[in-house]
């Protein structure tokens, strides 16, 4: 079983070789696009409140922060509302949270408020958390057990490809329709003019709105297979003799998790500013957006070449190759300046792309009966993207290029992890798990 899940939720597939799941994994693909899309407009989103709102790198990157709070804080009562209700109702119901707070969000861009803001990401991001809970361990039990991996490495995929799209939408309709966004370099708006680039916001959060409440009415209308649980009381038994923490790649990996969310989400959150700059690319918003479109179809492409690599060489090898190559454009993106900064900061997506997937693979690897609560810490690791706001302290007191020496120490540890604290200890035998 390869999909995070927090504890209180036990799901065992049976596989039945007469069932066509690809329908079902095409649908579900759409979800980790979707959410992959909406989590990366945030890109575009915050250098564009950042002029609307006056703020500062710290109150800029306090706004990611609360989205991957709520990975931590409704965790846990997603997992709760799966076993009452199930995982098909689940993943329609995050659809609608997230629907709901695009709504939401077009009354902030109205008033216009920061607060009001805050609390609808903080709503959009708890429904990708009940999606996350619910799609991820579905689509890796969903079908034959040995192929586990290569699924949710595919639909990872898809959601790099969310992520790839996103920034042209939002450079497009949000950047592209707001004088802060079209304006060279930095500028200081009047009241006027911060009012009218508020408003730019409405149209892309009504269309994904849409977009999202038609596609909760075809998952609730969709025959999805079913999961068993014939195995589940049992399961909850024999996880009782074990404990997780005599596993050295979950508790490594949990910091891993939570550190690399701090580099990934910090790149991406600075990458537009930081090209901007006049002594770096001298690019407005609007066309900086663009380029962050290349960073995370950097990304999908590398989640499509590292599934192919690691079915030749050992994973935790392929995750230290990456990791070394991340810190090291990381170090040209620092020392250097003009085009090649730029460029080695697109790349760092390229490096990035195996860092979550292999790592959640191989924290989870020999874990048995304790498989669902070590995905369970693993997917809560995700809340590590709120210390972004780390990096925009950094970036306030000492420089925006100088703060990315957070995300190069970050790759050290990924580098530590791969070749030392991957390594399984008292690994279990994954039959406990699954019949």
């Amino acid at each position: 079983m390869a999909g995070p899940i927090s504890s209180g939720a036990a799901p065992v597939a049976t596989h039945n070789p007469g069932t066509r799941y690809g329908p079902a994994l095409a649908l579900l693909a759409s979800l980790f696009f979707m959410w992959g899309f909406i989590t990366v407009i945030n890109n575009t989103l915050l250098p564009h409140l950042r002029s609307v709102f006056e703020l500062s790198y710290t109150q800029t990157t306090l706004i990611e922060s609360v989205w991957f709070i709520a990975y931590f804080v409704a965790s846990i009562p997603s997992a709760k509302l799966i076993e009452r209700v199930g995982y098909q109702k689940s993943m329609v119901t995050g659809l609608l949270i997230m629907a709901a707070g695009a709504l939401g969000m077009t009354v902030a861009a109205s008033i216009p408020s920061y607060g009001v803001t805050l609390v609808m990401l903080f709503v959009i991001a708890s429904g990708i958390t009940l999606l996350q809970v619910a799609a991820n361990p579905y689509v890796a039990v969903v079908g034959k057990p040995e192929t586990a991996s290569s699924r949710l490495n595919l639909v990872q995929a898809m959601n790099s490809a969310g992520t790839m799209l996103a920034p042209m939408f939002g450079a497009y309709l949000i950047l592209g329709r707001s004088k802060g966004g079209t304006a060279q370099g930095e500028v200081v708006l009047t009241q006027a003019e911060r009012l009218a680039d508020a408003q730019s916001v409405v149209l892309p959060y009504i269309l994904v709105a849409i977009v999202l409440a038609v596609l909760a009415v075809v998952i609730a209308r969709f025959p999805l297979p079913a999961m068993g649980n014939a195995t589940q009381r049992h399961n909850k038994e024999e996880r009782k003799k074990y404990s997780l923490w005599n596993h050295r790649n979950l508790v490594f990996g949990i910091p891993a998790i939570f550190i690399y969310l701090i580099a990934e989400i910090g790149v991406a959150n600075l990458f537009i500013n930081f090209v901007s700059q006049p002594d770096i690319a001298n690019l407005t918003h609007e066309q900086a957006g663009n380029y962050l479109s290349l960073l995370w179809g950097g990304m999908m492409v590398g989640r499509f070449a590292g599934s192919a690599i690691m079915q030749k060489f050992d994973a935790g090898h392929v995750l230290a190759a990456f990791s070394i190559g991340a810190f090291v454009v990381m170090l040209v993106t620092v020392f250097t300046t003009g085009p090649v900064a730029m460029w080695s900061l697109i790349l760092v997506g390229l490096f990035h792309s195996i860092m979550f997937p292999t790592i959640f693979t191989l924290g989870i690897k020999g874990l048995g009966p304790l498989t669902e609560e070590g995905s369970g810490l693993l997917i809560m690791a995700i809340a590590g993207g709120a210390l972004v706001v780390v990096q925009g302290y950094l970036a306030d007191h000492y420089g925006l290029q100088t703060s990315f020496l957070l995300t190069a120490a970050c790759e050290l540890y990924v580098l530590f992890y791969a070749l030392w604290g991957s390594k399984t200890s008292n690994a279990l035998p994954e039959q406990q798990i699954a019949e």
